[in-house]
């Protein structure tokens, strides 16, 4: 039995000197007005605990794959607290395939749907340009990201073609 399993974080160097940086300025403001007795202590460490844990709060993101015989489950938590599954009868087109994140769903994360070209279905993902398109009967589509396009692409072909197979 073949089992597919990729987890994803964002940890990205981009990410972490951005955020870095963008957190130099409201560090300096805030001990600038301790200086200034505009601010308490209390206040400057809630302050500057709350800018620490909002930079902090990127990194508990975490994008799970797993396929298997009995389907695709994916889970972007915290968004998503367990695994949803798509079953393989439920899809009608599965394949591996490159994708432009900001162009085609804006970005990076949990995006697409309602508030980026709707056509383009939803995407999870946290970095790179290949990922697992996923079409269901129903019309949705969902792309899920992975750094593993060889590995899904083998599973997938090895479960869709045999559920295809067996559904005829």
């Amino acid at each position: 039995m073949r089992v597919f399993k990729e987890e994803q974080r964002f940890s990205q160097l981009w990410i972490i000197v951005l955020l870095v940086t963008s957190s130099i300025i409201p560090m300096i403001l805030f001990i600038k007005a301790y200086i200034n007795n505009e601010m308490s202590l209390q206040d400057l460490i809630i302050a500057s605990s709350l800018l620490l844990l909002s930079c902090l709060l990127i990194f508990i993101f975490k994008l799970t794959t797993k396929i298997d015989q009995q389907g695709i489950y994916y889970k972007f938590f915290p968004i998503h607290l367990s695994f949803k599954l798509i079953k393989w009868s439920e899809i009608s087109e599965v394949y591996t395939r490159k994708y432009d994140a900001i162009s085609e769903y804006g970005g990076w994360g949990c995006k697409g749907g309602i508030f980026w070209k709707k056509s383009n279905g939803v995407a999870y993902n946290v970095s790179g340009e290949e990922g697992l398109q996923i079409i269901t009967k129903n019309g949705k589509k969902i792309l899920i990201g992975t750094k593993q396009i060889h590995q899904v692409d083998q599973c997938v072909h090895h479960y869709f073609s045999d559920n295809k197979e067996t559904n005829v």
